[in-house]
C-alpha cells in the first residue's frame, strides 16, 4: 500500500512538474504583454488626454473612427505602404541575393557572412545618422558621387522632397534588414541536396534553370521568414525616420503619428487607438505569409504522397510484385 501511495505521489507531481516550470514564464508573459495589450484597448475606447485627466471618460470606438475619417490617418498610411513595398521588396532581392554569394564556396565566407550581419547589428538611430549624412543636400556623399560622374547638374534635395525622404528611408530600413534575410535564406541554401543540381546538370540545365526550379522553389519558405520580418520593420519604422528629417510631416508614417499623438498631443484615447491599427495591420501581414507558408507545406505534402501511391501501384502492377 506504502508503495503505491508512492507511485501515485510521484505520478501526481511528475504531471505537475511542466507546469511549475513553465509558470515563471506564464507569470511573466501576463504582467509584461498580455496585461498591458489589454490595459491599451480600454485606453482606446476612452477620451483620455493628460492635458484634460477629469474629462476621461468611455466613448466605444469613437476614436477609431475619427481616425479613420482624418485625412491625415491615410497621409501617414499611403507613406507607411509605401515603405512596406519598398523595404520589403528590396529586402527580398538583395537578401536572396546576398546569400547566393554567401553561399559560394570560397577562402573569405566567414569573412564575408560577418562583414554581412555588420548593418543588422547596428543601432537604428545610428544607422540613420549615418545615412543623413550619405544624403545630405549640401556635403552628402551621394551628390558628390552623381555630380563628379556627371548625371546631375545641381545637389538633389533628397530629405526636403516628401517621395524622395520616404524612398531614403526605405533604402536605409532595407539596408538593415537584409543581413538577417540574407541569413535565413543561407541556412535554406545549404538544406538543398546537392544531389538535386548535380541530376539537373545531367539532364542539361544551366545555372540560371537551376536557380528558378530547384533554388527559388526550395527557398521560398525561408523567403517569406525573411519576408515578414521586413514587413513588421516597415511598420514599425521608427528611428530612422526621425534621424534623417525629425518628426516632420514629410516622412510621418503611422508609427511617428501614433508617437505624436500620444506623448506630444497628451492623447492616450487616440494613441491607443492607433497602437492597436498598427497591430492590426502587423497582424495581417503575418497570417497572410504564414497561411502562404502552410498552403505550401500542403501542397509539398501532397506531392509525395502522389508520388508515394503511383510507386506503389507501379509496384503491384509489375510481374516482380506480384511475384513478391
Amino acid at each position: 500500500l506504502i508503495e503505491g501511495e508512492y507511485r501515485m505521489r510521484k505520478k501526481k507531481s511528475d504531471a505537475l512538474l511542466p507546469y511549475a516550470l513553465l509558470l515563471p514564464a506564464a507569470l511573466l508573459m501576463i504582467m509584461l504583454v498580455f496585461y498591458p495589450v489589454a490595459v491599451t484597448f480600454t485606453y482606446s475606447l476612452k477620451e483620455m488626454k493628460l492635458t484634460a485627466p477629469q474629462n476621461t471618460h468611455f466613448i466605444g470606438a469613437e476614436n477609431y473612427i475619427e481616425i479613420l475619417k482624418s485625412q491625415e490617418f491615410w497621409y501617414v498610411f499611403q507613406n507607411t505602404a509605401y515603405l512596406l513595398v519598398l523595404v520589403a521588396g528590396l529586402t527580398t532581392v538583395f537578401g536572396l541575393l546576398v546569400s547566393l554569394i554567401l553561399n559560394a564556396d570560397t577562402k573569405i565566407s566567414g569573412l564575408l557572412t560577418a562583414a554581412a550581419i555588420l548593418p543588422w547589428a547596428m543601432p537604428p538611430i545610428v544607422n540613420g545618422i549615418i545615412w543623413r549624412f550619405v544624403f545630405h543636400s549640401g556635403y552628402g556623399f551621394m551628390n558628390k558621387l552623381l555630380l563628379m560622374l556627371g548625371l546631375i547638374d545641381a545637389p538633389i534635395e533628397w530629405l526636403a522632397e516628401r517621395w524622395l525622404l520616404l524612398t531614403v528611408a526605405g533604402i536605409v530600413a532595407a539596408w538593415r534588414s537584409i543581413p538577417f534575410c540574407a541569413i535565413v535564406c543561407l541556412s535554406g541554401l545549404r538544406t538543398i541536396p546537392e544531389e538535386l543540381y548535380e541530376a539537373a546538370k545531367l539532364d542539361g540545365c544551366g545555372r540560371i534553370e537551376s536557380f528558378f526550379h530547384i533554388t527559388l522553389p526550395l527557398s521560398r519558405p525561408f523567403v517569406l521568414i525573411g519576408l515578414t520580418s521586413a514587413s513588421i520593420t516597415a511598420v514599425n519604422l521608427f528611428d530612422e525616420i526621425v534621424a534623417l528629417s525629425g518628426y516632420s510631416d514629410l516622412g510621418k508614417n503611422l508609427l511617428i503619428q501614433n508617437y505624436l499623438t500620444t506623448f506630444s498631443f497628451m492623447n492616450y484615447g487616440r494613441g491607443s487607438a492607433y497602437t492597436y491599427l498598427i497591430m492590426l495591420l502587423a497582424a495581417v501581414l503575418g497570417f497572410f505569409y504564414l497561411r502562404s507558408m502552410n498552403q505550401e507545406e500542403q501542397g509539398r505534402d501532397r506531392g509525395e504522397e502522389k508520388k508515394r501511391k503511383k510507386t506503389a501501384h507501379a509496384g503491384s502492377d509489375s510481374p516482380w510484385g506480384e511475384e513478391g
